[in-house]
């Protein structure tokens, strides 16, 4: 597992990078709607960083490892959806949150190492 997160660390770090600018952005643009033209445009801008750190992270892993990375964005929209606006977080959201990581954790240590390239 170890060896998996070791040969695609790069591609992980941007792909977690992305998924803080996205949820970012999204949230800058729910926030737009009283806010303004400036949260909708940084909104615009944050979610844009994200999506060129997505596409450059590919250059360092593999798909089916860097992908589900994304899902990240779910537990941080939680986590800024009652830091940021007040929801409330239930227990069936903890849950679900518990199982994402989990998720996220074995698909990108899950990986066959290329023993070659560590």
């Amino acid at each position: 597992m170890i060896e998996s997160i070791k040969q695609n660390k790069v591609g992980i770090i941007l792909m977690i990078c992305s998924s803080i600018c996205v949820c970012l952005g999204q949230l800058l643009w729910k926030l737009s709607a009283e806010g303004g033209f400036w949260l909708l445009a940084a909104g615009f801008a944050l979610y844009g960083i994200g999506a060129l750190a997505m596409i450059v992270a590919y250059k360092f892993g593999k798909v089916s490892i860097l992908q589900p990375i994304l899902s990240l964005n779910y537990i941080l929209s939680i986590i800024l959806a009652a830091t940021v606006l007040d929801e409330e977080i239930t227990l069936v959201k903890c849950i679900g949150v518990l199982g994402i990581i989990a998720g996220v954790l074995l698909i990108a240590g899950g990986d066959e190492v290329d023993h070659a390239s560590v």
